[in-house]
């Protein structure tokens, strides 16, 4: 009788050790991700990375990350791995961390050949070119939120900027957080279909789409750049908001070390900008 052939992850032994000093595994750890942080965001692929079935090799983040390369197909690795160099480099530039460009490239390179892409250098987006471009908030009514939702919108946006006047570093990721997160919540209800459609739209155990209020930021975002509503920079720009926003617990900016300063807040409201005027249609 046929053994039934299970597919896995190719990655090598010398690929496998440039992603690992990449995301800083060397200690046990993974980049900057708890438990529980880290339980959520491979919950986004579906993933329950905490389960026996990645503790072949111990119960460390990146014990269980060297059990998952071994039991998963290439294209679900790679497209984990893909976002984890998007938080390594967002981090790093929004964050301070220094970026270990030659590793960051090598990595891209691993994880578009498990995705069965060629890298194309020239689509590389940066934060430069990102930060220079001159977004402009639309008319706040050609949003798709419920028009009395309006004045709540156009009211969070005045206080981002007041607090990015004055140096209120921390309330601008909030505000901005919040802002993004309401009006793709709008647009998820104005669209219902295209967004239950997409791949990246979170499940319940019963395979049903969970309800709209239930979605974090995260899956708005990454369903909203699915069905094209939000650009690839929001993408990667955006989970970097959506991380720091995490930051609103105590306890997670403590154990993170986190400290926004201006620059960081003036990335976040250009996010939130640029994806204003990505759901408006004008950019």
């Amino acid at each position: 009788m046929a053994v039934e052939s299970i597919e896995v992850s190719s990655l090598t032994d010398i690929e496998k050790r440039c992603i690992e000093k990449l995301l800083e595994m060397g200690s046990g750890f993974v980049l900057d991700y708890s438990d529980s942080t880290y339980a959520e965001f491979f919950k986004r692929h579906n993933i329950d990375i905490h389960s026996d079935k990645y503790q072949s090799y111990g119960t460390s983040k990146a014990k269980k990350m060297r059990a998952f390369w071994e039991i998963e197909p290439d294209v679900v690795v790679g497209k984990v791995l893909s976002e984890l160099m998007d938080s390594y480099e967002v981090d790093g530039e929004l964050g301070g961390r220094e970026i270990d460009h030659p590793v960051l490239a090598k990595s891209r390179d691993i994880a578009e050949r498990l995705l069965g892409k060629t890298t194309q250098r020239s689509e590389v987006i940066n934060e430069d070119v990102f930060l220079d471009h001159e977004f402009s908030i639309p008319n706040i009514e050609k949003l798709p939120v419920d028009i009395k939702v309006v004045p709540i919108i156009e009211s969070r946006l005045e206080e981002a900027r007041a607090a990015l006047k004055a140096n209120a570093n921390l309330s601008v990721i909030f505000l901005c957080g919040s802002v993004l997160e309401g009006v793709l919540l709008g647009a998820a209800r104005k669209n219902p279909m295209d967004f239950n459609k997409a791949k990246a739209s979170p499940r319940i155990d019963s395979g049903e789409v969970q309800k709209f209020h239930k979605w974090t930021l995260a899956q708005f975002i990454d369903v909203a750049c699915e069905i094209g509503l939000l650009k690839p920079d929001i993408k990667k720009f955006g989970h970097g908001l959506r991380d720091f926003r995490n930051y609103i617990h105590p306890y997670q900016q403590l154990v993170s070390g986190f400290l926004p300063d201006q620059h960081t807040a003036k990335v976040c409201f250009q996010v939130l900008k640029a994806a204003l005027a990505d759901v408006a249609g004008e950019r």
